[in-house]
């Protein structure tokens, strides 16, 4: 018999919630069922397995992420976008750990085609119309965004720039200002 008030929904977002506190490599099934205080039995009725429950979590995580950024982008273009963007990205990533983790876990292609993360490489494209870049450059700049935001994103949280003057949120102006610089300088693509 399922519990009464447990879902599938309810579960993911315990799932969500318990990977910002401990991890998004730490949450199980099991963990999850004790915040429920319920048998893990209980649980198979909405999640097959671990695995599936950190797959939902990850597609939960590009959703709401999907969402924040697309809110900061509305009605901005230029430079104003790439900010707006990118701070969406960093602030989420500050204020849910866990889940941003989630969101950059590696999904099968059906189910990458079918999440949220279409949305964020749409935006991404989105905001370099504003800079006037053709293929296969938008490919490239969209990597370049994604690279540079995950490996600050990652080095910040992992207290990488916390030894160190200048302050992160100095550094952060400044590569947000050299991205804008880059993308309206985009450079020639050479012959193969």
């Amino acid at each position: 018999m399922v519990r009464a008030g447990l879902s599938t929904e309810r579960v993911v977002q315990a799932g969500a919630e318990l990977a910002d506190e401990v991890g998004f490599e730490q949450v199980t099934v099991s963990e999850v069922a004790r915040r429920f205080d319920v048998k893990v039995a209980s649980l198979y009725s909405h999640v097959k397995s671990s695995q599936d429950l950190k797959t939902r979590i990850a597609l939960f995580a590009l959703d709401e992420l999907a969402g924040r950024a697309s809110d900061a982008l509305a009605g901005r273009a230029g430079k104003d976008a790439l900010t707006a963007y990118a701070d969406a990205y960093r602030d989420y990533a500050r204020e849910h750990p866990g889940r941003a983790v989630a969101a950059r876990m590696r999904l099968d292609p059906e189910t990458a085609a079918a999440s949220a993360g279409v949305r964020h490489a749409q935006m991404a494209r989105a905001i370099l119309r504003g800079y006037d870049l053709a293929e296969p450059d938008q490919t490239h700049a969209v990597r370049l965004l994604g690279s540079v935001f995950h490996g600050f994103v990652s080095l910040e949280a992992g207290g990488g720039f916390s030894h160190s003057a200048p302050d992160s949120e100095e550094s952060w102006r400044r590569i947000l200002d050299a991205l804008d610089a880059l993308l309206r300088n985009w450079p020639a693509g050479s012959a193969p």
